[in-house]
């Protein structure tokens, strides 16, 4: 990092950890006491302060490993020694959400990080850009705003996103090890351990490819985008490959500490009969497809001045026409998937204070014919997904939707905090928009961030039937 912008980026991750402070203190004022999920995650921790870490003392509403309370007594302990603090102040609410504006701190020059590794081949991107697309990420509103409260998401997507750039380096020991934190804060980032090893075998098979390319001297198939029969290709290749002794132990020992772990994580799933700890009557897995589609909507919508362009749309257009039976095909397959796949979760129906409550009631149930005629917008939005990421290599890409899939396809409830960490590594690996397009998308979080916590702190509501004062939220 260069001098001038080392004073650039610590400024403004300076600047974003004072304005986090200044909000930090607003929230705390009006909401000294825990609220929605920390009625669960506080009082956890706190038994975990006072030294009480037997199973008997296990809250069963909490369904995720206790990698939050692990690292929350970890960093108040030794902070109230060092301060001499005593009595109600450790393990305090607002002490325990400090603990996530760390890691906001953390997750800030990891994005920074990520962005200089995975683009350092771009040339023609500014130190500017890169600092302006670090404070912008860090301030995606799903994410930032659970900076401000007790919750599993701010550390969840720090591990998750230092063992991805570990990964990247090639440390991938260190990277295995973190991804092992990330599960314990959340089991379903075992998906992206899934996803750094799925890495490191799309490189090797992305070399082989293009020497298999060279050998032939076939300059018109591509490794990163083609016709049906260049993907027929591509996947007897794949297969051919796989299936080679030589190449398998090639890449099983470069993916072994990836392998341990998820063989960790399958002796898991046995002895504890599942994947959730505690309550599970409110998170089974189903095969719901339509998540799919609501992560490519709500995507398009939190990068809009990137995807929604004159350019793009008229590129979108002039595919459907030169492959109309291929589109046609996949309306069919969209429409059959809402049709016998949509499953709405109860608390999607019954809590008032998500946003998802109201984008259910106002859009979905304004008529049952609403989910399929929002079928061509789902194709558009996979669309030009898709072409944003067409730098990357075929493998690459196979590798990030199945990952993709198995992250949101078995939930049931319509979550927008499920979609935090896909999001931010589809945004950390497209090409780097243009200046103009870079502010309109930092203005546009502002804006959200800004309404989001004025909504939370002002806009208060009770229950008929409860004096407990309620906020709306993500």
């Amino acid at each position: 990092m260069e001098r001038a912008e080392a004073y650039c980026f610590s400024a403004a991750m300076s600047g974003a950890f004072l304005l986090s402070c200044l909000l930090f203190a607003a929230v705390n004022r009006q909401q000294r006491g825990p609220y929605m999920d920390e009625a669960f995650h506080v009082p956890q921790a706190q038994a975990y302060c006072h030294g009480r870490f037997s199973t008997s003392q296990w809250d069963p509403m909490i369904t995720t490993l206790p990698g939050l309370y692990l690292v929350s007594v970890g960093a108040v302990k030794p902070m109230a020694w060092l301060f001499g603090w005593t009595g109600s102040v450790v393990c305090s609410t607002g002490m325990l959400r400090f603990i996530n504006l760390l890691f906001s701190a953390g997750n800030f020059y990891l994005l920074y990080l990520l962005l200089l590794k995975i683009h350092q081949k771009n040339k023609a991107v500014s130190r500017f850009q890169r600092i302006l697309s670090t404070l912008t990420l860090a301030m995606f509103p799903t994410l930032y705003f659970f900076t401000f409260l007790y919750y599993t998401d701010p550390g969840s997507v720090f591990f998750t996103l230092f063992a991805y750039l570990m990964c990247l380096y090639g440390n991938h020991k260190t990277s295995a090890l973190l991804g092992f934190c990330g599960f314990m804060f959340r089991q379903t980032n075992i998906v992206w351990t899934v996803f750094c090893a799925g890495s490191v075998v799309a490189e090797k098979l992305n070399e082989a490819w293009k020497t298999e390319l060279q050998k032939k001297k076939d300059e018109k198939i591509s490794s990163r985008k083609g016709s049906f029969s260049d993907l027929t290709r591509i996947l007897q290749f794949l297969t051919e490959y796989l299936i080679s002794p030589k190449n398998l132990v090639t890449l099983t020992a470069l993916t072994w500490p990836y392998i341990i772990l998820v063989t960790v994580f399958f002796v898991f799933v046995f002895i504890n009969g599942g994947i959730v700890v505690g309550d599970r009557s409110s998170h089974e897995a189903c095969l719901h497809f339509p998540q799919l589609f609501y992560f490519l909507s709500f995507t398009v919508f939190f990068s809009f001045p990137h995807l929604l362009t004159p350019t793009k749309i008229r590129k979108f257009l002039l595919s459907l026409r030169k492959h109309p039976v291929l589109y046609s095909l996949v309306t069919i397959i969209s429409l059959l998937l809402v049709w016998k796949f949509t499953y709405v979760h109860k608390y999607l129906l019954a809590d008032n204070r998500h946003y998802t409550f109201y984008v259910w009631r106002k859009v979905f149930q304004r008529h049952e014919l609403v989910k399929y005629v929002l079928v061509p917008v789902y194709i558009f939005a996979g669309w030009i997904f898709a072409d944003t990421l067409k730098s990357k290599s075929i493998f690459w890409i196979l590798m990030y939707f199945a990952c993709l899939l198995a992250v949101t396809v078995p939930q049931k409830l319509l979550e927008f905090r499920y979609f935090i960490l896909p999001f931010l590594i589809y945004r950390l690996n497209i090409p780097f928009p243009s200046l103009s397009k870079q502010l309109l998308e930092l203005a546009f979080y502002i804006v959200v961030n800004a309404v989001t916590f004025y909504l939370f702190l002002n806009r208060t509501f009770q229950w008929p039937n409860s004096d407990e004062i309620q906020r709306f939220m993500w």
